[in-house]
């Protein structure tokens, strides 16, 4: 069975602080990713390997201080170091994303982008086609 989920509406008000950069995103991708709080030291190491990001740990904490602005995040001291948890979720951002996306390129037409999506993704498995059957079919 197809896990469903609600949106939180509330997350939409602001288009401004929802816009991440492209270092802002990585970073977001990262900690939601790691499903645990991470120390800014851990994130730093994590943007190094998995995005060849070496970014100086001044850098992080500016970084990290626009995101809690936003309200992706927030911040918690344990003695000397400083943990990071996220503040909205994955789903969430994502979902705006994509209705942005829907509103700016395709003119609100959803069923256009998600046309271009699979015909962007040729390699589908028969196990993703029959996902994708179940949920449209449940759309009823």
């Amino acid at each position: 069975m197809e896990e469903k989920y609600v949106l939180n509406f509330d997350f939409f008000d602001d288009e401004a602080r929802m816009h991440l950069t492209a270092c802002e995103s990585l970073i977001m991708k990262s900690i939601w990713d790691a499903d645990k709080d991470l120390s800014a030291k851990e994130l730093g190491e994590i943007l190094r390997e998995r995005f060849g990001k070496d970014y100086a740990v001044t850098t992080i904490r500016t970084f990290l201080l626009k995101l809690s602005d936003k309200g992706f995040i927030r911040n918690y001291r344990v003695k000397k170091n400083v943990f990071i948890r996220p503040s909205r979720t994955k789903e969430d951002y994502l979902a705006w994303l994509f209705k942005r996306e829907v509103d700016f390129w395709y003119n609100g037409d959803a069923c256009a982008m998600i046309c271009a999506m699979i015909r962007a993704l040729p390699d589908l498995t028969e196990e993703d086609r029959e996902k994708i059957r179940r949920t449209l079919d449940a759309l009823d």
